[in-house]
């Protein structure tokens, strides 16, 4: 099975590789941002309550993996809830979707770059 776009993992396994699609490193890490208190959804998707009743396969839109020769770059799209301290909930996010790729993946995280590009209002 070929990856067109996937990341070995374990170059030296004397059993065979282990490749990780990119799709995969954008599910984890829009998934760790969204568990991140005060982030309301990746922007231009859908709630991770609609996302538990529908499947995965719209959880990484605003994710952008970039992966280099040692490490993987994350870009992500934001839209926090209202009336959260945006710096807080930010480095929150990077720290969080950094250790969840790593810990998952066993690649080195360079930088993780959010941008928030919405608020969302409690809906009453």
């Amino acid at each position: 099975m070929e990856y067109k776009n996937g990341y070995n993992v374990n170059k030296n396994s004397t059993i065979g590789e282990i490749k990780i699609a990119d799709d995969v490193i954008a599910v984890i890490a829009a998934l760790a941002a969204t568990e991140v208190k005060g982030v309301a959804r990746m922007y231009g998707n859908i709630t991770n309550e609609i996302v538990s009743k529908l499947g995965r396969q719209r959880i990484s839109k605003g994710v952008k993996i970039t992966v280099g020769e040692n490490a993987v770059s994350v870009d992500l799209v934001l839209e926090l809830d209202y009336g959260v301290n945006i710096p807080t909930v930010s480095e929150k996010v990077q720290d969080k979707v950094k250790s969840a790729i790593e810990t998952m993946t066993g690649l080195t995280v360079s930088e993780v770059n959010v941008r928030i590009a919405g608020v969302a209002l409690d809906e009453e």
